[in-house]
C-alpha cells in the first residue's frame, strides 16, 4: 500500500475517535476551585474515557499494521498515529503520546519526559497493565494514565529490530494520556 492511500484510513480512524470522544463527553460543568478534589463519579467517567480511547487506538494500530504494513518502507502505523495524537491535542480533546520503555526509541521524542512517565514505565515493565496519577494544572484536575504496549505482532520488528529481544508480554512502551477530569 502506498503512503498516499494510507492516509484516508488514518482520517477515518481520526473521525471515529472524535465521534467516540464527543459521545463519551459530559456537558461542560462550571470550573471548580483549584483546591477541590474530583468527585468519584467524575474520576470514573475519565477512567472510562481513557479505557475507550486506549481500546480504539490500540485496536486501530494493530489493524492498520496487519492490513497495510508489509515491508520496512511502508508507513508505520505508529508514525501515522503520532499525527492523529497531535490533531487530538490541537483540537483540545485530550493529550496522548507514545512513550518508549526499551531505552532504544524509534524517535527520541518518545522517551519518558517527566517523573510520572518514568515511574509509570517502571511499573509497566514490572507487569502492571497501567499506572495513573491525578494532577492539577491551571486550576483544573487531570488524570494522567500510562497503559502498557507489548509487542503483539511479528511485523512490529520490521521497524523495531530491538523488540526481538524483549521477553514476550513485557511492555516495550506505553500510551500516555492526560485528560481533564470533568
Amino acid at each position: 500500500m502506498t503512503r498516499m492511500s494510507f492516509w484516508p484510513l488514518v482520517a477515518a480512524v481520526s473521525a471515529s475517535a472524535l465521534i467516540a470522544v464527543a459521545r463519551a463527553a459530559d456537558p461542560p460543568k462550571t470550573e471548580r476551585p483549584a483546591a477541590s478534589k474530583p468527585s468519584p463519579e467524575a474520576l470514573e467517567r475519565t477512567r472510562r474515557e481513557v479505557r475507550m480511547l486506549d481500546d480504539l487506538y490500540k485496536t486501530s494500530i494493530v489493524m492498520i499494521t496487519d492490513a497495510y504494513v508489509t515491508e520496512k518502507s511502508d508507513l508505520p502505523a505508529g508514525s501515522a498515529f503520532q499525527k492523529l495524537f497531535q490533531t487530538m491535542r490541537e483540537k483540545g480533546w485530550h493529550d496522548v503520546r507514545l512513550i518508549d520503555a526499551t531505552g532504544e526509541p524509534y524517535d527520541d521524542d518518545n522517551l519518558p519526559k517527566d517523573d510520572f512517565e518514568k515511574s509509570a514505565i517502571k511499573a509497566l515493565k514490572a507487569g502492571q497493565a497501567s499506572d495513573e496519577k491525578i494532577v492539577t494544572k491551571n486550576g483544573k484536575n487531570y488524570l494522567r494514565v500510562a497503559t502498557a504496549i507489548p509487542v503483539v505482532m511479528e511485523k512490529c520488528t520490521l521497524c523495531h529490530e530491538n523488540y526481538k529481544k524483549v521477553p514476550k508480554g513485557q511492555a516495550i512502551g506505553a500510551l500516555g494520556y492526560e485528560i481533564e477530569i470533568r
